[in-house]
């Protein structure tokens, strides 16, 4: 991977982190739902094997930042993260997809997960609130909700099943805003794209969205943004192949290092 700017300045950090947070000696070798081997260990860090992880859109900087610190300390790995809305992931995993971990933005889609005994526990990492997002310079000088709906404003949201979806109708029934979208995405992403792309107007994306899209969003921040937090959980998905290298992933999320990487990305605290 070619994630590695920015990644070195907290490996100083994350080498005493991971002292303090050995993985697990509990690797699941009897399940085979991926197909990627696991070699003997290389005697330096885990062994050799790809490890799959599934993520919300929103998670895209920060956790490409982590799958490289994880590949440096443990160079016989190869970490791959698949982005996309929560909601899909979660069915994906439901229907057997060969995912090793799985970060939602929202307790929602990986609650039923949970229910079915198909991920392990799941521990809250992050936090994240709501933004207006529009093109830079704001030229249709869009300040409040309300204004997301006012006549010939094309405003995209995320779709309702989507963390951001769900959260962005909280946020508006709060503010007793009522409007029909242009389009609803099925990921976070799509919002910010179209907005970027000159499609829409405005949208409602995540705080870490307008931060790590400068150059092609700019942010505005509602009342009562503070009031609808989304809460991102991980879990181990409990038919890993690499359940060790997946617990490893889990504990440097966790980890200060980690936490650090998560907070420089505009993450909150969980």
């Amino acid at each position: 991977m070619s994630r590695l700017p920015q990644a070195l300045a907290v490996l100083a950090v994350l080498a005493l982190a991971l002292t303090g947070c050995a993985p697990s000696n509990t690797s699941n070798t009897s399940n085979t739902s991926n197909t990627s081997s696991t070699d003997e260990p290389t005697g330096q860090g885990l062994a050799s094997q790809t490890l799959s992880v599934y993520a919300a859109a929103s998670l895209t900087g920060a956790f490409d930042e982590l799958a490289t610190l994880l590949e440096h300390e443990n160079p016989a790995v190869d970490v791959q993260v698949t982005y996309d809305g929560s909601s899909t992931l979660a069915t994906q995993i439901a229907a057997g997809a060969p995912a090793d971990v799985f970060a939602s933005a929202d307790q929602k889609n990986m609650q039923p997960l949970g229910d079915e005994a198909l991920v392990g526990p799941a521990t809250l990492f992050a936090g994240n609130t709501l933004r207006i997002a529009v093109a830079p310079g704001n030229p249709l000088k869009i300040a409040t909700l309300k204004d997301l709906a006012r006549p010939g404003v094309i405003t995209v949201l995320c779709a309702a099943q989507v963390p951001c979806g769900a959260a962005s109708a909280a946020l508006l029934a709060n503010a007793g805003v009522s409007l029909t979208p242009a389009s609803e995405e099925q990921n976070v992403t799509a919002v910010v794209t179209k907005i970027a792309g000159g499609e829409a107007d405005a949208g409602l994306v995540y705080a870490t969205d307008v931060a790590a899209n400068p150059d092609r969003i700019q942010g505005v921040t509602p009342a009562g943004a503070d009031a609808v937090v989304g809460h991102y959980p991980i879990a181990v998905v409990a038919d890993s192949a690499h359940a060790e290298a997946a617990q490893a992933f889990v504990d440097l999320v966790l980890s200060p290092a980690g936490q650090a990487v998560l907070a420089a990305h505009g993450f909150l605290a969980p």
